[in-house]
């Protein structure tokens, strides 16, 4: 592990920056300074650290997750090649302890003190490709796509109930709403197979996790997106934990003694993908659809043997993808 001699924690909201500086051998002295949250802002930081002297190599930029606001901070610290750690805000939240009060440049501080002590859980960041980010945006525009349209959908809920001359009005506008919007989705989604056929590395990932029972379309690209092409992690049990089908113990002492279930902070549209890809498993996988049935006649819980399902169905994709082989199923060998 690298020996960083200076912290740079940063609080970013939409429009500033607020820096704090720390220096590992004067934990108790620290400089803090804001600038805009733009290109010219970014820039005067590495400016102002070299004026003070301050090796850009043993320097550690931490700050935390804040969507679009910290994208272009991740990009000028990626082109320069500067280790930076993006870090989920609830994170530095919990480890901040009882605190009371807030404002932005203790905040900054709270960042800087907290890549300082947790330097062992160190994860260093970086920017997806291009076309990951892409997909990314466009898988989100899908999602908002999906949600509109079953929401217009609803309004068909009126047919039988109000009289026709009330409804035929509405019942046009309604269609073509949808219908537009439905033109909508289809292109996004042969933006998103286009992205994915044009790009070599990206369209062997997409075709290998499709050879999995169960795994559809749409399941199989949230796998690229979440993984930023099966680059953020390194086993499947880590993804695993990351999607919230990771079982965890809760015990303490002697007297409690909780089930052990899954957290629910996670990331809940892939949950949701595995749940779909579990049920249709459960349908069309003859080994899954076995092992489903033999564990609901040893009276297991549904929900437990589908989430089991959802840890198999990760495990397999993460084989394919080390393998960069499609997954072949030999259960139909057996016997």
């Amino acid at each position: 592990m690298k020996n960083y001699l200076f912290y740079v924690g940063i609080d970013v909201s939409k429009l500033k920056l607020d820096v704090v500086v720390l220096n590992s051998k004067s934990i108790n002295q620290t400089d803090h300074f804001i600038v805009e949250n733009n290109q010219k802002g970014i820039k005067s930081i590495v400016t102002y650290l070299q004026k003070k002297k301050i090796n850009l190599i043993t320097t550690l930029f931490c700050y935390e997750s804040t969507g679009v606001y910290n994208y272009p901070l991740n990009v000028f610290l990626s082109e320069k090649k500067i280790d930076y750690w993006v870090v989920p805000p609830l994170e530095i939240k919990r480890a901040k302890g009882l605190v009371r009060g807030k404002n932005d440049k203790t905040d900054a501080k709270d960042i800087a003190y907290y890549s300082l002590r947790n330097i062992d859980k160190l994860n260093l960041s970086s920017v997806p490709e291009k076309e990951i980010q892409q997909l990314k945006l466009l898988f989100s525009e899908r999602e908002k796509l999906v949600k509109a349209i079953l929401l217009f959908e609803s309004s068909k809920e009126n047919r039988g109930f109000m009289s026709k001359d009330v409804y035929k009005e509405i019942a046009l506008i309604n269609s073509k709403t949808i219908q537009n919007l439905k033109n909508s989705l289809k292109g996004i989604e042969k933006k998103m197979k286009a992205i994915i056929i044009n790009t070599e590395q990206l369209k062997q990932q997409y075709d290998l996790v499709k050879s999995i029972p169960g795994v559809g379309e749409q399941t199989a690209i949230y796998f690229i997106i979440a993984t930023k092409g099966f680059k953020a992690f390194k086993t499947w049990r880590k993804f695993a934990c990351y999607s919230g089908v990771a079982p965890f113990e809760y015990s303490s002492g002697t007297s409690v003694r909780g089930k052990t279930k899954v957290n629910h902070l996670a990331d809940k549209k892939m949950k949701s993908l595995l749940q779909m890809c579990a049920m249709t498993s459960i349908k069309y996988d003859p080994q899954l659809k076995e092992y489903y049935t033999k564990k609901k006649a040893e009276g297991k819980n549904g929900m437990l043997v589908l989430n089991n399902i959802r840890c198999k169905i990760i495990s397999r994709v993460f084989a394919v993808i080390n393998r960069q082989t499609p997954y072949i199923n030999t259960y139909k060998f057996a016997g």
